[in-house]
């Protein structure tokens, strides 16, 4: 059964390729410079915010996956994230391809972020958050109208696997105390703040897509439910790389000034209520139904520092071999 991966070059989609080799070996990657998971991967490369090349990569698919992250930037995701759900969306019901969209929360805001749930209703307080709440209500209306066979799989901010250099808890946290400073945290580090760990979600994202069941539904991927706060997160990191916790809070007018230095912070200013209140990623739902036990999150922040370093490593490595 051909599977395809739309944004199969970031870390979800990596993780995610590997994931599916549990549920059929053809795996289509798509983006501009596809690269193999696995040896059995086909390679598709393509600009997909060029609609003919949708239709194409979509062509044959029983189940298509979209993982593409555009760049972050409120003026690129307005230019392309409707246009691109659309196409789709339209490819999806001709070639009778089922999709999974992995989603984040943006489209949930203000208060609402207290306990994220698949109930939680759709109430966006950023510019971002108003785009991904218009592509997720294309979705939404097209399962009730043109009997798209489609599932909103959505995630907290997350870490682990290959993801890295957009990972707000390793640009402020691990990338600080590694150099030996005071690891950062955004507005307010005493109020919980949920992560989800990349393996988990991709796991997650596969079960969904090859569970026919589950699909027309919002789902919430597999989270730790331990309630834990920004100063929490910063120990757990401390702790496994034996440096002193110490952190301090950058208030939210400064997070335009980090992003100078840190270009995934340059935009989330906007994101703030993300994280000057308790933001907590309810995932009981998905949990009891595929009776899956998510990683903890001190597991998940000591297998994501042995990530890492294995691959500064190997970087290493091949670099001195060139």
């Amino acid at each position: 059964m051909k599977q395809t991966i739309l944004g199969a070059g970031g870390s979800i989609g990596i993780e995610l390729a590997k994931a599916l080799k549990e549920y059929t070996s053809d795996i289509r990657l798509v983006n501009r410079n596809p690269v193999k998971v696995s040896s059995t991967d086909s390679l598709f490369p393509a600009d997909l915010t060029i609609k003919n090349n949708v239709f194409e990569a979509i062509k044959g698919s029983q189940v298509t996956y979209v993982t593409i992250g555009f760049p972050y930037n409120t003026k690129v995701w307005k230019e392309y994230w409707v246009p691109f759900i659309k196409n789709v969306i339209e490819a999806c019901l001709k070639y009778d391809s089922r999709l999974v969209f992995f989603d984040n929360v943006y489209a949930i805001g203000g208060d609402n972020v207290n306990h994220i749930t698949e109930n939680s209703p759709i109430s966006p307080t950023s510019r971002k958050g108003e785009i991904r709440a218009e592509v997720d209500r294309l979705i939404l209306e097209n399962i009730d109208k043109n009997n798209l066979q489609a599932i909103i799989a959505r995630a907290p901010d997350f870490f682990g696997g290959t993801s890295r250099e957009n990972s707000v808890i390793i640009n402020l946290v691990y990338n600080n105390l590694i150099k030996n400073k005071k690891a950062q945290w955004l507005c307010n580090a005493k109020v919980i703040h949920s992560m989800g760990y990349v393996p988990d979600l991709t796991k997650g994202t596969a079960l969904l897509g090859n569970t026919p069941q589950a699909f027309n539904q919002i789902w919430n991927l597999p989270t730790d439910p331990q309630k834990i706060t920004g100063e929490e997160w910063i120990n757990l990191f401390a702790t496994e790389l034996k440096k002193v916790s110490e952190y301090t809070v950058v208030p939210n007018w400064l997070i335009k000034g980090i992003g100078l230095f840190v270009p995934v912070m340059k935009e989330i200013a906007e994101m703030n209520y993300q994280y000057d209140r308790d933001y907590y990623f309810d995932s009981t739902k998905f949990k009891n139904y595929f009776k899956f036990t998510p990683t903890s999150n001190a597991i998940a922040v000591k297998q994501t520092i042995k990530q890492i370093k294995y691959t500064e490593i190997s970087d290493g490595k091949r670099t001195k071999n060139r």
